[in-house]
C-alpha cells in the first residue's frame, strides 16, 4: 500500500471515529463542544476542524451518516425478517437516530441546502418506499400507502425528548402508524 493510500485511510479512520463519538456525544447531550468531541475521539482540534471546519458541518456530517447507516439497513432487514418484522425494526433504530436529532435538529435545518435534503430525503423516502412495497406484497399493510406521508408522520418522532417518557411516547407512536397501515399489533 503507497503512503498516499495509507494516509487516506488513517484520514477515513479518523472522519469515522469523530462521527461515531460526535453522534454519541450529541444524543447526550445536544450543546457537545467541538473539543469535547476531538478529545474523545482520540484526535486534536485541527484533525477535527479539517475535517469539519464548523459546528453545523460536524452535525450534518452525523445526520448524513445516520441516514446512510439506516438505508443500508433495509436489503440486509428484509433479507433476514419477514417485510412487516423487518420495518419494525427498521422504525426501532431510525427512533434511535432521533435521539442525535433532537436537539440539533435546529442546526440541521439551517444548515441544509436544496441539494443536502436531496441526498437525504430521497435515500429515506427509498428506503420507506422498499419496506411499504415489501409489506403490501406480503399482505401484512393495506395497499396504496405514500411512503412520504408514512416518512412525515415518522419525522414527528425527531420533536420527541430523548427521555424514558419520550422513548414510551415513540413506541406508541410507531404502534399508531403501523396500525394505520393496516398492519395487526
Amino acid at each position: 500500500m503507497a503512503e498516499d493510500e495509507i494516509l487516506r485511510a488513517d484520514a477515513r479512520a479518523n472522519r469515522d471515529r469523530i462521527l461515531e463519538v460526535a453522534r454519541d456525544a450529541l444524543a447526550a447531550d445536544s450543546a457537545a463542544s467541538m473539543n469535547s468531541v476531538a478529545k474523545a475521539a482520540g484526535v486534536g482540534a485541527g484533525t477535527l476542524y479539517r475535517h469539519f471546519p464548523s459546528r453545523e458541518s460536524l452535525v450534518l456530517g452525523v445526520y448524513r451518516k445516520e441516514i446512510d447507516t439506516l438505508v443500508a439497513l433495509v436489503p440486509a432487514l428484509l433479507a433476514r425478517h419477514p417485510p412487516l418484522e423487518a420495518f419494525r425494526i427498521w422504525c426501532d433504530q431510525l427512533v434511535k437516530s432521533g435521539r442525535m436529532k433532537y436537539g440539533v435538529a435546529d442546526i440541521i435545518h439551517a444548515a441544509t441546502s436544496e441539494q443536502d435534503l436531496q441526498e437525504s430525503y430521497k435515500p429515506m423516502l427509498g428506503a420507506v418506499r422498499q419496506f411499504i412495497q415489501a409489506c403490501e406484497n406480503s399482505g401484512d399493510i393495506h395497499h396504496g400507502t405514500d411512503p412520504e406521508d408514512f416518512l412525515t408522520f415518522v419525522g414527528l418522532l425527531w420533536r420527541i425528548p430523548p427521555t424514558s417518557a419520550g422513548e414510551e411516547r415513540a413506541r406508541r407512536l410507531i404502534a399508531l402508524a403501523f396500525r394505520g397501515l393496516g398492519a395487526r399489533e
